[in-house]
């Protein structure tokens, strides 16, 4: 006989309640009252009774199948649940928090377990578990949920702190949690290892998403109250050696109602890009990494241009933000609404202004140049190092040279640099190795104001507080626009443009470094390919 099959013989004969040999098949209900009694839980018989209807809709059908329980009954003013294994701390852990409700774990043999669960779950839609809306009503189960207000002093602390992503990372020893702060990671307390499961379901619970499923990546949203502040939470897991891990990027609306000074433009640029972006016509492109603020940069521009008189669609993958008086329209490559289906069914609503979320291939690229040319405002994005490479980039996709050349209005490239924190800002002298590593020289830095953070509450210790842009603007002009014609390289290209006066991201940021907006160290990390 083995025991591995059954969790209660192999505990028994742990535990020294079982001499080998004791346990035939036919004992293993007395086993489990045996174990059951050196635990002290209760033990339970479930029969052939069928499990009513709301106890049964408190624990969602997959949480019970996947962990092999079953809620039998009430008592006490508890919710009894039927488990086959007393010391799977996960499960124990998992149960509270599944149901939002004060749980009594009973034992059961694992045969029982399962045919209840084919008898009251299998074959049935069961009801949406009455707890499911105080789960998200912290007030109600406060007292008896410890996890429930360790996962929203989690997301809480995290919000104060101005983090624009919570990372949960399962490690072989530890539970890892990290929050990314002005585009750097900081670690924050981590919580107990045990509760890495607990903590886990109750995220997958918020964001409607199955906690039964572990082996694919999966997504969902959780819309949460802050200090009077409505939040949403996009959250993705990712299944990994040790667990899943979770990755809530927060998304607050209010952090796109920026001005163009918000932005980080100087006034003389501010006043070049505005006037591109009021244009007739014509393509816009903002460029630059993953997390470079190019979204935010075409949401402040939508916001400045979106006055009554004018029609504005976007289409973007997906739609994070709702703004107002702007129709939003989401990729659906499932259903065939790729970017290029969305834009040419868009361009059919008479739209005076289109932001397409990223131009990826040459369809969406030659529908947004046509768009152009027959009288639209056309912003997207592109990913590219530097502002001109961002003509070779479009050919590259099969657009042709010369509707590059009659479409093209404007590049913008940009990196994001954090901003010395005005609360514990102090003026200093650089050494003048940091000089050296933006090649400034003392003609250079007279009467410039450096300064760097001491570091205090507000920012946590760091010196920064937020984060400002630094930006390289391509302007296509005739010249230009002949080159493009005659495909020439990025590299000629951006010799012209610096012999038309181009600034590049690094000299932008050195402007910001000498008026005391920002360091030299912050510069050089996202400068660091620009030294031209």
């Amino acid at each position: 006989m083995t025991t591995a099959a059954d969790p209660l013989l192999q505990i028994a004969h742990q535990r020294g309640l079982l001499r080998p040999g004791d346990a035939a098949p036919a004992d293993r209900t007395a086993v489990a009252r045996a174990v059951a009694e050196h635990f002290g839980m209760a033990f339970v018989e479930i029969g052939d009774r069928l499990i009513a209807a709301d106890v049964r809709a408190a624990l969602p059908a997959d949480f019970v199948r996947a962990h092999q329980v079953v809620p039998c009954g009430r008592a006490r003013g508890r919710l009894q649940v039927a488990i086959a294994d007393p010391i799977a701390a996960d499960v124990m852990d998992s149960l509270e928090y599944a149901t939002g409700e004060p749980v009594e774990a009973v034992l059961a043999t694992a045969a029982d377990i399962r045919r209840a669960i084919v008898r009251s779950y299998d074959g049935q839609a069961p009801e949406a578990p009455p707890a499911a809306e105080a789960l998200r009503d912290e007030s109600a189960t406060e007292r008896d949920a410890p996890v429930i207000r360790l996962v929203r002093d989690l997301i809480t602390d995290a919000i104060r702190r101005r983090a624009s992503d919570i990372h949960l990372e399962p490690l072989e020893r530890r539970f890892r949690v990290r929050y990314r702060i002005d585009g750097v990671l900081h670690e924050a307390g981590p919580p107990p290892k045990r509760l890495q499961l607990a903590i886990i379901s109750r995220l997958k619970i918020m964001a409607n998403i199955s906690i039964a499923e572990k082996r694919v990546p999966q997504d969902g949203r959780i819309q949460v109250t802050v200090d009077g502040r409505a939040l949403d939470l996009r959250v993705s897991s990712l299944p990994t050696a040790h667990g899943e891990s979770i990755v809530m990027r927060i998304l607050d609306a209010e952090s796109l109602k920026l001005g163009m000074p918000e932005l980080g433009f100087l006034p003389d640029d501010q006043a070049g890009f505005e006037r591109q972006i009021a244009a007739p016509d014509g393509i816009m492109l903002v460029t630059g990494p993953t997390g470079s603020g190019k979204t935010t940069t075409l949401y402040a521009s939508l916001q400045h241009l979106n006055r009554a008189d004018r029609k504005i669609i976007t289409v973007e993958e997906p739609v994070e933000y709702q703004l107002t008086g702007i129709n939003q329209v989401p990729v659906n490559a499932a259903i065939g609404m790729t970017f290029a289906a969305a834009l040419r069914a868009m361009l059919r609503q008479a739209p005076n202004v289109v932001m397409v979320g990223e131009i990826r291939d040459a369809e969406t690229a030659e529908i947004a140049i046509n768009a152009s040319l027959t009288g639209h405002m056309v912003f997207s994005t592109l990913h590219t190092n530097d502002a001109p490479s961002a003509v070779t980039r479009l050919i590259d996709i099969g657009a042709k040279p010369f509707l590059v050349a009659a479409a093209l209005r404007s590049v913008m490239a940009q990196r994001l640099v954090r901003r010395i924190c005005p609360d514990c800002r102090r003026a200093y002298t650089p050494a003048p190795r940091e000089l050296q590593a933006l090649g400034l020289g003392p003609a250079q830095v007279a009467g410039a104001d450096f300064a760097h953070g001491a570091g205090c509450a507000a920012c946590h210790g760091t010196g920064y507080r937020g984060r400002m842009g630094i930006f390289e603007i391509f302007l296509v002009h005739d010249g230009i626009r002949g080159m493009i014609y005659d495909n020439v390289t990025a590299v000629r290209l951006r010799e012209q443009a610096r012999r038309d006066g181009m600034r590049t991201m690094r000299e932008d940021g050195i402007r910001k470094v000498l008026a005391g907006l920002t360091t030299i160290e912050e510069v050089v990390a996202v400068t660091v390919g620009d030294t031209v």
